[in-house]
């Protein structure tokens, strides 16, 4: 297939948009790096970075999570393709690294361990590289698996919101510039561009949740239109402007209590539901509560603390204990690292 492919154009506009528009490429020869694990989605994403950089410097960064039997050979596939791509004009990537990770157990599970080892060893290539930018290669798919996971967990605002299209990791700045583009259409930008992408078989394993979800989603796809991938990525376009501005609103309202010891459950209590349950969730995670184990529950709980004047405690939360100390207006709520371990 000709390199004017409509999947390749798509992908290439996609990149041109997000490169041009991030702060992080501004200034003279900037290095943008595309995270590639070998599938088709990072494969076609580091092609069309490649043929999209123009006056930018391009490279890649292979991460091999060491996970699988056969991972180093994967990722070194990878890493030959990646060097094998060429421009019209014979141009290359500047810099092709392979980094091998060692997943550590934290208990959070093997996917967000894995993900948070990924995002160390791309925080450390960009430190070691000067890359101003590292791309990502999540597509809408990856997007509507995203907000279905947050459905099925219950979770509010931020966790419908889905991924951003940037974040910020180890000081590092990361795009995702594939929001917008199905993953089909990578699949056909490989097609066009001659590339052998990896088919991870972590992804059709019940095992992970990640798997299922996708697996429900397609389901649901042939049930109810092939549009709701594209519908759930749009929700969560929608719900993040609504969680960043009350997360900037939490962010102020939690000041005045930030300040002190044990704040007025009074004064908290007065706060629209939608701020007090922000703010008392960066309350809890500056009294040492583990942010991965806070559920809505335990939001809930301290909420019924804040609001309900006979409820007392303590509570026993995931490294916090809280309680509600004296009565009427001079209530107070304490937080201290006693929780649960």
């Amino acid at each position: 297939m000709a390199a004017g492919h409509p999947a390749q154009a798509a992908l290439r506009r996609a990149v041109r948009t997000c490169v041009a528009g991030h702060d992080a490429t501004e200034g003279s020869d900037p290095l943008v790096l595309a995270a590639v694990s070998g599938g088709a989605d990072s494969l076609a994403l580091a092609h069309a970075l490649l043929h999209e950089g123009g006056p930018t410097r391009t490279g890649v960064v292979v991460v091999d999570h060491d996970l699988q039997p056969g991972s180093a050979e994967v990722a070194e596939r990878a890493a030959e393709q990646c060097r094998a791509m060429r421009t019209p004009d014979g141009r290359a990537h500047e810099v092709v690294d392979v980094r091998r990770v060692r997943v550590v157990s934290t208990g959070a599970g093997p996917e967000a361990d894995a993900r948070e080892a990924r995002y160390a060893a791309l925080a450390a290539a960009a430190g070691d590289l000067g890359a101003a930018l590292v791309l990502l290669g999540h597509t809408r798919d990856d997007q509507a698996e995203q907000v279905l996971l947050g459905l099925l967990r219950g979770s509010g605002a931020r966790s419908l919101a889905g991924m951003p299209v940037t974040t910020t990791r180890g000081g590092v700045p990361f795009a995702r510039p594939l929001l917008h583009v199905d993953r089909a259409t990578t699949r056909a930008a490989c097609a066009a561009a001659g590339l052998d992408p990896w088919h991870d078989p972590t992804n059709v394993d019940p095992a992970f949740a990640r798997s299922r979800a996708r697996a429900v989603l397609a389901t649901l796809a042939e049930d109810l239109g092939p549009g709701l991938p594209e519908a759930l990525a749009r929700t969560a376009d929608l719900l993040r402007a609504d969680a960043d501005h009350l997360d900037a609103l939490a962010d102020e309202a939690s000041a005045p209590f930030a300040a002190v010891a044990e704040p007025c459950t009074a004064d908290l209590a007065v706060l629209p539901t939608a701020l007090r349950t922000r703010v008392l969730r960066r309350l809890l995670l500056a009294g040492g509560a583990r942010p991965g184990d806070l559920s809505a529950a335990h939001l809930a709980a301290v909420d019924a603390l804040v609001t309900v004047p006979r409820g007392r405690g303590p509570l026993h939360l995931p490294g916090v204990e809280v309680t509600r100390v004296g009565t009427g207006r001079q209530a107070r709520l304490s937080i201290t690292g006693a929780g649960l371990v």
